[in-house]
């Protein structure tokens, strides 16, 4: 009987310990499922973000993408990408930071050895050490062999053409952030973000296409740089639309800078004088007088003004620079460029009237274009009549050289003011968007009135350099205003021209800051210089563009038979 109860015993000691085994195993398990699930669902977590190594800011995608190419309406590269080495130290590597600092100076000794000594102590990720590096100095710093040292390749901009298109394209920084011209409207646009930052390396960008042609740009550039030397001017700038669509062709600003070397862009004097800067323009502005009074129904080609005596206002008198001391038809008075004549013709239409078509032309507000650059113009709410009598002849007031070319744009187009643009449009798309400012027919006269002037008038020094291409043309030769005051023998001189005249496709500006006389017998004025200049670019530029001479004499003889 005691065996039996020692058997019973053991056996229920047994399945004790048997059950809490088992317990025990299913609660381990238990234990380990969970671990494993958190474990997963971690992993899982980790594995849907995206984490980005960031270097000061910016992370490693950014620094590595690309930027767009932009090219010329002939698909001519303007700015381009190319692939740069750039180093980098990771500062908690650095096992001995004095021996890193000695080593890599002496492959980049320009760098400062307390500022390089700063940047490699402490516990940082990440810092750069010198960027945009040639490859042969990358190789040079891999074979010094530091730990914590360490390359990225990231794009940096380059511009085959140097300056030649510089206010046009404007620079990037060195992150490839636009910062001035068509490389900031990128940005600003959103092209950047949604085309060229947001993208994997190895997908390709499409390019950006202007409407500049690199040919012209290069033509006009060429002049204005030898304009600069030949006058000793302290300036020069130009501009080239297309009157049927309103693009820019060229435009030119001189100084400019290198886009290569974006600290150049800071130097004194190197602004973009066609958009962003404001000019008393003189009498080019006489185009925009007679446009009004002609449209306005107020004045006719056959009308006469009377220009023997000047035009007083109280105390004040204004006189023509050279008069001819005779009555003069509306024709002499633009050939001869008269301020007597042309006041009296806005003064018959009215002041307020003159006024308002200021506005209709856009001249009392900035010009958006996809350039940045931009200064709203100074022009007047009102007029009185001795600020109208002034601004009849291009004094007074200040507006862009843009705001001028694209005027004269729509006097020659058949009375169509477009929005200038730096890309590609059709004439159908350029209309859609535009107003129209005057009349067909007051615009066919401006066009006679501009190449009567280029035959017998001031433009004629140009006409002869144009070499046949029927081109039109006024000048404006504006004092400078130097310690509020005129007439200090500083002049801003200003010539507009358009070609060809039987059917005007182009319109140029070109203006000439402080242009001195080319030789003893040469005179001042803008027909003497920014004229000149004027016909050596249309020589240059109108064979690029199609345009043909032509040595019939049938249209200039009928011009010449309307003016009489």
């Amino acid at each position: 009987m005691q065996t039996n109860h020692q058997t019973i015993a053991l056996e229920g000691a047994k399945s004790v310990r048997t059950n809490l085994t088992r317990r025990r195993i299913a609660i381990m398990v238990i234990v380990m499922a969970v671990g494993f699930f958190i474990i997963a669902a971690r992993l899982l977590q980790l594995g849907s973000v995206e984490t980005e190594t960031v270097i000061e800011g910016r992370t490693i995608s950014e620094i590595e993408a690309s930027r767009p190419p932009i090219l010329d309406r002939n698909g001519l590269p303007m700015a381009v990408d190319i692939r740069v080495p750039s180093l980098y130290a990771e500062p908690r590597r650095i096992i001995d930071v004095e021996e890193a600092v000695v080593a890599l100076r002496t492959v980049l000794p320009e760098l400062d050895q307390a500022w390089l000594r700063k940047r490699l102590t402490g516990d940082k990720g990440f810092v750069w050490i010198k960027r945009e590096l040639t490859p042969a100095i990358r190789d040079q710093v891999m074979r010094l062999g530091i730990p914590g040292l360490d390359f990225l390749t990231e794009s940096r901009r380059f511009y085959p053409g140097g300056a030649d298109a510089a206010h046009v394209l404007g620079t990037v920084n060195i992150d490839s952030q636009g910062i001035s011209g068509i490389e900031r409207g990128i940005d600003d646009g959103g092209v950047a973000a949604l085309q060229a930052f947001g993208l994997a390396r190895d997908q390709e960008l499409q390019p950006i296409g202007l409407s500049i042609d690199m040919r012209v740009q290069y033509a006009m550039r060429a002049e204005l740089v030898d304009a600069i030397a030949r006058y000793k001017s302290l300036a020069a700038a130009g501009v080239v639309l297309d009157v049927r669509t309103g693009e820019v062709l060229a435009m030119v600003s001189l100084p400019d800078f290198n886009p290569n070397v974006p600290a150049s862009a800071l130097e004194e004097g190197r602004f973009n004088r066609i958009t962003a800067g404001n000019f008393e323009l003189g009498s080019v502005v006489k185009a925009v007088s007679f446009a009004a009074a002609l449209d306005s129904g107020a004045v006719t080609l056959a009308d006469s003004f009377d220009a023997r005596f000047p035009v007083r206002f109280g105390r004040f008198a204004i006189n023509d620079f050279r008069g001819e001391g005779r009555i003069l038809t509306v024709p002499e008075i633009f050939r001869y460029s008269s301020n007597v004549g042309t006041i009296q013709m806005m003064q018959r239409m009215g002041e307020d009237n003159y006024r308002a078509f200021f506005s209709r032309i856009g001249f009392d507000r900035s010009i958006i274009t996809e350039l940045p650059e931009r200064t709203p113009p100074n022009v007047a709410t009102e007029f009185s009549d001795v600020v109208a009598a002034t601004a009849s002849f291009g004094h007074g007031f200040s507006v862009s050289p843009l705001h001028m070319a694209r005027a004269l744009a729509a006097f020659v187009n058949g009375g169509n003011l477009m929005a200038p643009t730096f890309y590609p449009r059709t004439e159908q798309e350029a209309l859609a968007l535009s107003t129209r400012v005057i009349s067909e027919q007051t615009s066919a006269q401006l066009r006679q009135l501009l190449r009567f002037n280029a035959v017998v008038g001031s433009g004629s020094r140009m006409n002869r350099l144009a070499l046949g291409y029927r081109v039109g043309g006024k000048t404006g030769t504006a004092e400078k205003v130097i310690d509020g005051r005129y007439g200090t023998g500083k002049n801003l001189n200003v010539f507009v021209t358009a070609f060809p005249m039987e059917d005007p496709q182009y319109v140029m500006l070109v203006l000439l800051d402080e242009a001195s006389p080319e030789t003893p017998q040469s005179g001042n004025t803008a027909g003497w210089n920014a004229g000149e200049v004027s016909g050596r670019i249309i020589a240059k530029v109108a064979p690029m563009l199609g345009v043909a001479p032509s040595e019939d004499e049938s249209f200039d003889a009928q011009i010449m038979a309307a003016m009489e």
